[in-house]
């Protein structure tokens, strides 16, 4: 069985066809991360008997011909999202204890299917980080070269499938956590709208930011992914209603070029304009557009996303939840639970989060931060309304970096430049393989990104597959 070619929709053909058995494919990724991950730390726990259990049970379900998308299918998990009596730990001292009392949406779905759950990987504490660095448990490794990170913050889930010990995984993305791993280890990860999937049962880092979605190996493997986990949940307030959306065949492609002058390689851009000129070539017509704010998103971000993760943190003191340090004073017991059940990227965050919403700097920073986000938003609007059916721009101004290289905070944020405007503006948009670069002798692979208007996920999944045709 060749992992490294099988996706959702061959492994789908193979066990209808009784080519193989569930059993059969989950033991194959078993042994494969018994193979690599103690190398690559893709998976911080892996449910060996609990898998083949679930794989048992959906072979009798395709032998009886009750078949959804997913059964019989071993996917990842990452650590951010709940499975009832696993834990969930966010990659973090602070939960490391901490069993999920409760199934996510999203579990629940993907049991419904008849999923096979391999295991949970590794990630950003919190979701906290471009590079999986920041996780509590270690650093994940990139499959592709090992010297250098799988990216953030679900490296793990990426490095997973990048690394053949899964067919798929969910990750979650604030500001580019499921885009900019997939982008840095050649494969295809995708942001839905926000409220297209639930955010119920999912660790909140950022909760106007957050969303769950897949990092698979093909745009078709995304649809596949995505079509199982979406639609509205009573359970989440922000999640969208279920509705028909009309569909039309993309045409016309905005390319925001002023933007790109915000630190991306030259290679990296030389790359995304062969892939422009092959869309060109299959019939797209490309339209060169305005975005004056985008260039402030990362600014904005930064500002937005602490704010809401020290709120959304506050709770885990060493009192109510949490990892906790005893001591003779109140504020002890608070100052060193917190001291040493968060890192440092958590702290810096909660700190930074905390500056912007006090009394004397909120208006200063947190309300003109959300008054900017909100014309980042009308400006998507505009060009959509404009007649431009998708925009696109490189996933990341770079390639996969090497360990410890990118050691100061802003230029490791200056990572998620292309990525952080789509989650402010609450849109659609996916990052599909962009060719290769060169660095130190080997090819790394870049991501090519597509943002389409808001429940605009058809409009990514067409020009994605046209991008794979065109990489032939």
């Amino acid at each position: 069985m060749d992992l490294s070619k099988l996706t959702i929709a061959e492994a789908r053909r193979a066990l209808d066809a009784k080519e193989f058995s569930s059993v059969e494919l989950t033991r194959e990724y078993l042994s494969a991360i018994k193979e690599k991950n103690a190398d690559i730390h893709a998976y911080l726990e892996t449910w060996e008997e609990s898998a083949l259990a679930e794989a048992n049970a959906a072979d009798d379900r395709i032998a009886k011909g009750s078949i959804a998308s997913l059964t019989g299918i071993p996917l990842a998990m990452k650590d951010n999202i709940l499975i009832e009596g696993r834990i969930a730990s966010a990659a973090s001292k602070m939960l490391e204890n901490y069993h999920a009392t409760y199934d996510s949406t999203v579990t629940v779905k993907l049991k419904e299917a008849g999923t096979v759950f391999l295991g949970r990987t590794n990630m950003d504490e919190f979701a906290m980080g471009s590079s999986t660095e920041n996780s509590a448990y270690g650093p994940t490794k990139n499959p592709v070269d090992t010297s250098r990170v799988p990216g953030g913050s679900s490296g793990g889930s990426a490095a997973a499938v990048a690394g053949d010990m899964a067919v798929a995984a969910l990750g979650s993305d604030t500001g580019g956590s499921i885009r900019q791993p997939a982008s840095l280890t050649g494969l295809v990860g995708m942001k839905p709208t926000y409220g297209a999937v639930s955010r119920f049962g999912l660790i909140a880092m950022g909760s106007s930011l957050d969303q769950i979605g897949p990092l698979t190996k093909t745009v078709a493997d995304a649809k596949i992914l995505f079509e199982a986990i979406r639609g509205h949940d009573a359970n989440d307030s922000t999640s969208l209603p279920n509705r028909e959306e009309t569909v039309r065949k993309p045409k016309v492609i905005g390319v925001p070029r002023a933007f790109f002058n915000s630190g991306v390689e030259k290679d990296v851009l030389d790359q995304f304009e062969k892939k422009l000129a092959l869309l060109q070539t299959a019939g797209y017509e490309l339209r060169d557009i305005e975005l004056p704010t985008a260039p402030y998103g990362l600014a904005v971000y930064y500002i937005v996303m602490p704010a809401e993760v020290s709120t959304n943190l506050g709770r885990l003191d060493g009192i109510r939840y949490g990892h906790s340090v005893q001591a003779e004073q109140l504020y002890d017991v608070y100052a060193k639970s917190r001291a040493t059940g968060f890192g440092a990227e958590t702290r810096r965050r909660v700190l930074v989060g905390t500056f912007v919403l006090s009394a004397g700097y909120a208006d200063a920073y947190y309300r003109k931060a959300k008054a900017v986000r909100a014309e980042i938003r009308s400006e998507f609007v505009r060009s959509f309304e404009s007649g431009i059916d998708a925009i696109v721009t490189p996933t990341t101004p770079s390639p996969a970096f090497t360990f410890g290289s990118k050691s100061d905070p802003v230029a490791m944020y200056a990572e998620d430049v292309f990525s952080v405007p789509v989650n402010l503006a609450g849109v659609p948009a996916i990052s599909v393989p962009g060719g290769t670069v060169e660095r130190d002798g080997k090819k790394l692979p870049i991501g090519f990104q597509i943002i389409a208007p808001h429940r605009g996920e058809e409009t990514l999944f067409t020009i994605g597959e046209d991008v794979e045709k065109a990489n032939g």
